[in-house]
């Protein structure tokens, strides 16, 4: 198979599809790969060292949309791109499409067969392609917190692990999955007290044995949300529903509560944000306030530490890839795993929870080649 990898043009998106690494790996499999030029420039792999693993290094994205059967990236298309794309072609990349019809619309106009990273399952019902991204999002949800919460950034001027004789800063985490234990792993490495909350109650129990006490737990019904959410200092928006839209746990009236120059940083943005006052932020610039909340809705957040991300997302992406490129479009009819991650094919919205969000109807299986 012709496999293609365009340069990621999302703001301040450093990642890349395919490492030098996995490119020898599609190349060793009997495969081709053409790599737009500059699109490892952000994890610091030249063209040379693409040529080297094997590559054809291509002068534009379109090169690359025009001569690749699969095309391999990390962040959903953009509107520039996904006009490029055609019909039997696969693209396989994170497509984040419930909140986001626009996109949705472009891709089944394309006719294009979307796989997205996010709903690719594994034989325990894990999301397998979304955990290396919800581990480093997790980590550097407390970073931005820390960082925001400083008075210089206009937070409440206090330190995340305080010090002797000064309390700690209070962090709670919305959402016990990937992403939120990650975070309550920072936080209280870093001396915050922390308390996530999950509906999960054997989720909840394991919380508890693997912090070993060091995190409070607790069921979030409406009234536990409150009372946490109230006495934080920062919040981790942590909550996931696969495929479908993030519900908004933490409402504008709610804001007037909370402690002034508190922060909120809301991980689930890419399926809509569970703030009910959340909307895509930057890096370029990453916060903003409302009623007197600051905000950190950064879209990509793993964007931030390309070298680290590209790599832990081919480690985990890489044996599906190759499975794609030696199967075609039979690795989704044979593999289940592969199946749920199909969210657009012929002209279709494939996925039930990226159908409902739509508002969109879904067929019914099976899926036809």
């Amino acid at each position: 198979m012709r496999v293609g990898v365009p340069r990621e043009i999302k703001v301040q998106e450093y990642r890349v599809g395919l490492t030098p690494a996995a490119v020898r790996e599609y190349v060793a499999a009997g495969h081709s790969v053409a790599v737009e030029t500059n699109a490892g420039a952000g994890i610091g792999a030249t063209d040379e060292v693409y040529r080297k693993a094997g590559a054809v290094i291509a002068d534009t994205a379109a090169e690359v949309f025009a001569t690749s059967d699969m095309i391999v990236k990390v962040k959903e298309p953009q509107a520039r791109e996904w006009i490029q794309l055609r019909e039997g072609q696969i693209l396989f990349t994170y497509l984040h499409l419930a909140p986001d019809p626009e996109q949705a619309r472009g891709l089944m106009e394309s006719g294009c067969t979307a796989i997205a990273y996010e709903t690719v399952t594994d034989a325990n019902g894990h999301l397998p392609l979304l955990a290396p991204m919800s581990e480093v999002a997790g980590r550097l949800s407390i970073e931005a917190a820390g960082e925001a919460l400083k008075r210089s950034a206009g937070g409440r001027g206090i330190l995340l692990g305080g010090v002797p004789g000064v309390a700690p800063a209070r962090v709670v985490v919305l959402g016990g999955g990937v992403v939120g234990t990650h975070a309550a792993r920072m936080a209280a490495g870093l001396g915050a007290e922390v308390t996530v909350l999950d509906r999960s109650l054997p989720r909840l129990r394991e919380l508890d044995e693997l912090f070993s006490g060091r995190v409070r737990t607790r069921f979030p019904t409406t009234e536990a949300i409150e009372e946490e959410v109230f006495s934080a200092d920062a919040v981790i928006g942590a909550v996931l529903v696969p495929g479908a839209s993030a519900p908004k746990l933490v409402t504008r009236k709610m804001l007037r509560s909370m402690r002034q120059g508190s922060v909120l940083v809301d991980v689930a943005i890419d399926q809509g944000g569970c703030f009910e006052t959340s909307h895509p932020t930057t890096h370029a610039d990453p916060t903003y306030v409302v009623d007197g909340i600051i905000h950190y809705c950064v879209a990509n957040m793993p964007g931030a530490v390309p070298l680290t991300s590209s790599h832990a997302l081919n480690n985990a992406t890489l044996p599906f890839g190759l499975e794609i490129a030696r199967l075609g479009f039979a690795a989704v009819e044979q593999n289940p795993y592969l199946r749920a991650g199909l969210n657009v094919h012929r002209g279709r919205i494939t996925n039930k929870a990226v159908a409902d969000s739509l508002g969109l109807s879904c067929p019914p299986e099976p899926i036809a080649a």
